[in-house]
């Protein structure tokens, strides 16, 4: 009774016995006590939760400054106002279609398994599953997916594009995709409550190598292919590759750090809630998760750095900071799927595999002559899809069931780890699903940008750079090798010499 934190008059009447004086009005007193000292830590444990969320919400937002910082240094110079313009335009636009069609689309619920169909506008939030808080949490989310995409198409792109693409994709593209593996009624995911899940087991995509980075990653290879290559890209002697590399080392290292701060609210956050005990009284709980989830994160990033670090030095004779930071980030797009689920152990050989999968989608892009400023549809597309078949493979049966509890007692789990093959089934069929819906539906858009002259910016434009002919001056006073004779101070990229034999390490 008492660790129920509730009782009746009755029930203490009878024990107070028959000939107790006032024995009713004794029993209304001690029970009143007991629902006020209940419901006050009911309203804790709500506001605990809710601050938690909150504070993840701004981890995730922060990482938005992050994204503009790495795109500021990853580009030219002459393109420094365009990329961050567009990142503000992100959020912003974002933020509205979100508000009016996406979180609807993503979980609103009661729906189908397809799409959701209620809370458009915030209507009829809070409600007793979503409270404000959710929503700009899953905002939050949303718009580092479109954050993405903008990597892959600077520098050549027609604000206007920007513009259409980023709500296009936040509003309706990337909102059904996690209501298929986030929502309680998507066909695919672990916490689907109105049928079984795919396989008996659905996807395992925690925080979202699938819902965020590959549907970033897919909308940015489409994108990046539409369009076609920056000019000179691929204009060396002999059809030779130029490195037409961004002018600041210093703004991408910040930029990596904003990210890898805010991911501690993108993996723990998605808990969505801390203060939930796995057992009654004891020091074990989702807490222990959160803490265990920041371990796995903080692993895999850390050893992708080193493994692209050594790796890229082996290939090129070089130590190369932004290959190091990409490498860093694509061992956080891997883990963010599985992050709950595995040991810290597994975690290494997640983020050492996800640098092998980043240079060699990037030696395959270069052989393609495909051109993706940042990376981005390497990094988060590859290093996605790798996420979420490591998670397929190493996610543990004890942690499977604390976090994705079901009535049955347990769940599949990961196929070296003795689950058997079907968590594996289900994220096969995710990976195929996502790449095919990004394609008929991001693909088509940028084809009809393309056609009717709204996405590349003309020759002469981009060889100007953008911060000039669009935005109405450069965001420093500098000059590139071609123009000597302008006032400011260099910028130069200084290329190895191709004669010169690496120095030892």
């Amino acid at each position: 009774m008492a660790a129920a934190l509730n009782c009746s008059a009755a029930q203490l009447a009878q024990l107070l016995g028959p000939n107790a004086t006032n024995a009713e009005a004794a029993a209304s007193l001690i029970c009143g006590q007991f629902s006020v000292v209940s419901n006050k830590f009911s309203d804790t444990s709500y506001a605990i939760d809710t601050t938690y969320l909150l504070f993840s919400a701004y981890l995730v937002f922060s990482m938005q400054l992050g994204f503009a910082m790495l795109c500021a240094g990853s580009v030219r110079a002459k393109n420094t106002m365009n990329i961050m313009l567009t990142n503000v335009l992100d959020a912003a636009a974002g933020g509205l279609f979100y508000y009016l069609f996406g979180f609807a689309f993503a979980f609103g619920s009661p729906s189908n398994a397809f799409i959701g169909k209620h809370f458009f506008g915030l209507k009829e939030i809070p409600d007793p599953s979503f409270d404000y808080s959710y929503f700009l949490y899953q905002w939050a989310f949303a718009i580092a997916a479109a954050g993405i995409t903008s990597g892959s198409i600077a520098e050549r792109t027609q604000f206007v594009a920007y513009l259409i693409y980023s709500s296009f994709l936040t509003g309706f593209v990337y909102p059904v995709v996690s209501h298929w593996f986030w929502s309680v009624d998507g066909w695919g995911g672990a916490g689907r409550t109105s049928g079984d899940p795919l396989f008996g087991s659905g996807v395992i995509d925690f925080a979202g190598s699938g819902v965020v980075h590959l549907v970033g990653g897919v909308a940015g290879l489409w994108g990046a292919l539409i369009e076609g290559p920056r000019i000179g890209r691929f204009g060396g002697p002999n059809g030779r590759t130029v490195a037409l590399r961004g002018h600041s080392a210093s703004l991408v290292v910040v930029g990596t750090f904003m990210l890898w701060f805010g991911w501690y609210g993108f993996n723990p956050g998605s808990f969505t809630k801390i203060l939930s005990a796995y057992s009654s009284g004891g020091y074990y709980g989702q807490w222990s998760a959160v803490g265990r989830t920041a371990v796995t994160t903080t692993l895999a990033g850390c050893t992708a750095a080193l493994t692209t670090l050594f790796g890229k030095r082996i290939l090129s004779g070089h130590w190369n900071v932004t290959d190091v930071c990409n490498g860093l980030l694509g061992g956080f797009a891997a883990i963010t799927a599985g992050c709950s689920v595995v040991e810290p152990w597994a975690a290494i050989i997640c983020g050492f595999v996800a640098s092998v999968v980043l240079i060699t989608c990037n030696k395959l892009a270069e052989k393609a002559k495909f051109d993706d400023p940042l990376e981005a549809a390497q990094l988060h597309g590859g290093c996605g899809a790798w996420g979420i078949i490591f998670t397929a493979l190493f996610a543990t049966k004890k942690y499977i069931n604390e976090v994705y509890p079901t009535e049955k007692g347990h769940r599949p789990y990961g196929l070296l780890m003795g689950g058997g093959g079907k968590l594996l089934a289900a994220h096969l069929i995710q990976i195929v699903v996502i790449f095919a819906w990004v394609s008929v539906t991001m693909g088509p858009l940028f084809y009809i940008l393309h056609r009717l002259k709204l996405l590349r910016i003309s020759p002469e434009d981009e060889m100007a750079g953008m911060d000039l002919t669009r935005h109405g001056g450069f965001a420093y006073i500098y000059h590139d090798e071609d123009e000597s004779q302008k006032p400011g101070f260099p910028l130069r990229k200084i290329e190895p010499n191709n004669a010169t034999t690496p120095p030892s390490i």
